[in-house]
């Protein structure tokens, strides 16, 4: 059986749809699974041994580019594929597998998409609260129970983490690493304070730890500032690598403390000890994978907004969770001494 799963397109998704993949793959061992994914998620999926082909989509958030799509299913029809799942909800993931005529196109009912879904499903958000219940959802037949789901496991390769270190110009660590992921691209509401992450790592720091920052170049002014207070003995990488290469040495750290955001749900698949930061959003709708996660979260009565900025204006969500709490998390989980 040829499988195509059109994929979701962020990061913390893309990731937690692997726990789909698992289960495709393990009632289907033989099956081909192919995943269609944005450009800059793409390279997560190499890092996923369930994952045969990645088709990248040159699309950018949002933007429908029908003509394309078009093109891109016409191109696919050559696979001749038994089964599509769609995992988002909107009218524009549902026409690639449409025009590739693929038999059977399952999604949850959504935005206008009668037609170009044939195994329409209804979402229960009762039955399935969190995201990842809901793409293995998918990989069953309707109202099949859902069965226990293995967490996200992404691969990597040593030779890739020489290399990443050697064009960085980074030496293999000697000693334990801190890695903060300060950003998150859905917002403010999900983002600790600066000087949070930065009371984190002169903590570490001070205990003989080596402190990395991660993020993309959007989280560049932010690393900045958390560098500069602590003056400036982090090693800064946003906006340096790439994904795959962020995947790569976030496997060498000994600890992560990370907003609620795309490469905490990368450090919970490599299987780190984390501390979660959680804001405008829910660790009951998105939590980390891993039994190697502590979750922080206030669970005001404002909580969960969902927004991307505090509509109170007071994010107290998030300031009102201290860098002690954070740091008395991490030595449960990676005692400094």
């Amino acid at each position: 059986m040829k499988i195509l799963v059109v994929g979701p397109a962020w990061v913390g998704d893309m990731v937690l749809a692997q726990s789909l993949f698992k289960l495709l793959k393990a009632r289907a061992p033989d099956s081909e699974l192919h995943v269609l994914a944005p450009a800059w998620t793409a390279p997560l999926l190499g890092h996923m041994p369930e994952v045969d082909r990645a088709v990248p989509l040159p699309f950018r958030h949002g933007e429908l580019m029908l003509g394309e799509r078009v093109r891109i299913g016409r191109e696919l029809r050559a696979h001749r594929y038994d089964w599509a799942i769609v995992l988002p909800r909107s009218f524009k993931a549902a026409i690639v597998p449409f025009v590739a005529r693929v038999p059977r196109r399952t999604g949850f009912r959504g935005e206008w998409r009668y037609g170009l879904l044939n195994d329409v499903r209804t979402l229960d958000p009762q039955r399935l609260p969190r995201t990842v219940d809901r793409f293995a959802a998918l990989g069953l037949e309707p109202g099949e129970p859902l069965p226990p789901l293995p967490d996200p496991r992404v691969r990597v390769v040593p030779e890739d983490v020489a290399r990443a270190l050697e064009r960085l110009g980074i030496k293999a660590p000697t000693r334990p690493v801190l890695a903060l992921c300060p950003g998150a691209e859905y917002g403010p509401a999900k983002r600790w304070p600066a000087a949070y992450f930065a009371e984190v790592a002169r903590t570490r720091l001070s205990q003989g730890w080596d402190v990395w920052l991660f993020g993309s170049d959007r989280d560049a002014p932010v690393s900045a500032e958390i560098n500069d207070l602590a003056e400036g003995r982090c090693l800064d990488l946003a906006g340096r690598t790439t994904l795959a290469e962020a995947i790569d040495l976030l496997s060498l750290a000994s600890a992560v403390v990370s907003n609620d955001s795309g490469l905490m749900h990368v450090a919970a698949a490599l299987g780190r000890p984390l501390v979660a930061v959680y804001g405008s959003s829910t660790p009951n709708y998105t939590p980390p994978m891993s039994a190697s996660a502590h979750v922080l979260y206030l669970g005001l009565s404002c909580s969960p907004c969902f927004e991307r900025e505090c509509p109170l204006g007071h994010l107290r969500c998030l300031k009102e969770l201290p860098p002690e709490r954070a740091l008395a998390a991490l030595e449960q989980l990676a005692p400094a001494a």
